[in-house]
Order: C-alpha cells, then structure tokens, then sequence
C-alpha cells in the first residue's frame, strides 16, 4: 500500500491554507455556547428555588394553579408551567413557575402548590419537587454534554490555528499514512477529512483541507473502503498535513519534486490507478436491525431493573437518584413491593419521591 517519498533532507515549509478550520466552528460553536447558557439561565433559577423549598415544604390546599400547561418534545423532554396565586400570613402572592425535566409519561399531569415554609415567597408546583432530581440531572447533563461540545470545538479551532502559524516556518518532514474519511466536491473545491490512525506513531486526530483549482490528494491504497492518503508531519506540530498529488504543497525545486513523485509514477492497485473512493453502502436487514433494537432495548430493561432492585434493597439512602424516578414510574405492585423495602430500612425517616404520602413527607 505504501510508497516510499524522498524528500530533501532539510527543513521544508509548507503552502498556506494546507490545514483548514471547518466552516461549521464559525457558526455552530457560539450557537451551541449560546444555547448553553440559555438553558442554564433559564432552568438553574427554578431548580436552586425548589431545592430551598424542599427543605421544609408546606403544601397549601388553598392555593391556586392557574393556566397550568405542559408540553412534550422530542418524546421526553417535558417542560411544564403555570401561574400561581395564594395567600399565606395574611399576604398575598402571585408567581409564575416553569421547569423542565425527561419522562416517559402519557396523558395528563396532576399538581398541587407547594412553598417554603421558612420563606412563603418561594412557591412551586408539587410536579416541580416530585421531579426534582430528575430536573437536577437533566439540567447538569445538558450543560455539560453542550457546554463540553461548545469548549471542544474552540479547543480544536485554537489548536487548527497554532498549526497553521506553525507550518509557517521550515520543518523537516516526516511521511505518514492517513485515512480519508470523508470528502466533498463542490464547485472548484474538494474538501476533505482524514484521520491520523494509521502510522505507527498515529495521533487518532482528524484534520480537515480544502483542495483548489482541480488539485488531488496523494493517494497510496484502499482499506475497508476508504482511501489512504499520504501525508507529512512538519516538526512537531499536532496535525499532519495531506500531500496533494503534484507535491505544489511543499516548497521544493522542480527538478526535487520530479524525484520525489518518481516512486508514484506507476501507482495502481490490481491495474487500477488509486483515486478516491467512497465507502460502499453496507446494507442491512429488516431482521437484523429489529434484532438489534430488541436487544438493545433488553439490555436497557435489564439494567433498569437491576438499577431499581439494587436502589430499593441496598442503597445506603432513600433519597438516591435516579432510583426514586424508576421506582415511581413501576407498576403499582412492583411500585409497593419496592416502597416497603425501602420502609424497612428507613422508615423513621422521610419518604422518598415515588413513596410520599400527599404531605411529601411520610410514607404511602
């Protein structure tokens, strides 16, 4: 698959714009950073609210939900709100609440007004405390897993741009294989991706350039579908760089770059001369996928209930999440079963959610 390239045994400076940034970072990454902090803003207020109210709730019978709303999207994500008007002490109040939580649930949504007995000023509906943990965790899910992708993507852009300042200035150059694995044409301009794992001293990073005015990247082999490209690593910068197939990106002499692409005169595979290739589609059956999804779906159930029996017999503390949520979302008798082995072991103490009596406090 390899062909051996020779290239001048000193330092080689490469072309300009050899090593691209992804169109994508410029718009994507503030979309996603904003779309973090939207949701942070928007949902932490409510939760650090119920939390204080948690700790001493007090449910009031007298207290009015009004136009109380919830709608579902994307078949889990729940966010629910509602104006809420009641009176305490002899002061009145009038507040609206939203939260957002994941359920699977169908149909309609019973709740109650629930506040701080310690400061009536924080009110909530009972739904709110009842999905507490599970508002917890999705709030922090969804922080870390955009906010993650947000600072990933301006880590990569910054490190594209220290390459880039660094392949400036003359290198020695090293000859590595890389993997293609995605590539585009349009218009005057293929656009490639390509991973670094395949050499023996592989990164597994992937870069991204872009090709011009009809230039090809070197090509050296195929495997499982995808075209091996030959590149070069110019000192010690992160990412190496895909050669094209007339070597215009390094600067060499004339008479230097015939030399250099003499071993690749004659390059082909079973009589056919390397170009790119795509990655054939892999069919599968209707058999094979449902076999797939059932087995998926019952490694999810057998976990789920092995997660459940292990909360309700031997967590150290009635209060773990998500067990709480998988216990309230059991068939009553399971739902029972579960709620009196948790009683055995501390039923001196508070229930847990999905075992509260109606005062959110005692056992069912």
């Amino acid at each position: 698959m390899t062909h051996a390239l020779s290239l001048p045994k000193r330092p080689l400076s490469l072309a300009r714009d050899v090593i691209s940034t992804p169109r994508a970072y410029f718009w994507s990454t503030p979309i996603i950073l904003a779309l973090t902090v939207f949701i942070f803003i928007w949902e932490a207020p409510g939760v650090y609210r119920d939390l204080q109210i948690s700790q001493n709730p007090l449910v009031l019978e007298s207290g009015d939900v009004q136009n109380g709303r919830c709608t579902t999207r994307k078949a889990i994500f729940t966010d629910c709100e509602a104006r809420l008007v009641y009176s305490h002490n002899g002061k009145n109040y009038d507040t609206d609440v939203e939260i957002m939580f994941v359920d699977f649930h169908m149909g309609d949504y019973e709740t109650g007004l629930v506040i701080s007995a310690e400061h009536p000023e924080l009110a909530t509906m009972s739904l709110g405390l009842d999905k507490l943990w599970n508002r917890i965790i999705t709030l922090a899910v969804l922080t870390v897993l955009l906010g993650g992708m947000g600072v990933g993507m301006i880590f990569f852009a910054v490190r594209i741009w220290r390459v880039k300042g660094q392949l400036r200035n003359p290198a020695f150059l090293v000859p590595v294989p890389v993997e293609i694995t995605a590539f585009d044409r349009k218009r005057d301009v293929l656009s490639i991706t390509y991973n670094d794992k395949i050499a023996s001293d592989k990164t597994g990073r992937s870069s991204y350039t872009r090709m011009k005015h009809g230039e090809q990247p070197l090509i050296i082999g195929s495997v499982n579908g995808h075209s091996i490209g030959l590149a070069v690593r110019h000192g010690k910068t992160a990412l190496p760089v895909l050669l094209d197939n007339r070597l215009h990106r390094v600067s060499l002499a004339n008479e230097e770059r015939v030399a250099a692409l003499a071993p690749f005169a004659d390059r082909d595979v079973n009589g056919q001369r390397l170009v790119l290739v795509d990655t054939p589609n892999k069919t599968i059956s209707l058999w094979r996928r449902l076999q797939t999804i059932f087995g998926v779906l019952l490694l999810i159930i057998v976990g789920v209930l092995g997660f459940w029996l292990w909360y309700v017999t031997s967590s150290e503390t009635q209060f773990q999440s998500p067990g709480m949520d998988i216990n309230n979302l059991m068939p009553a008798p399971l739902n029972e079963w579960g709620c009196d082995q948790l009683k055995k072991r501390f039923g001196q103490d508070r229930a847990p959610f999905g075992c509260v009596a109606a005062d959110y406090t005692s056992w069912k």
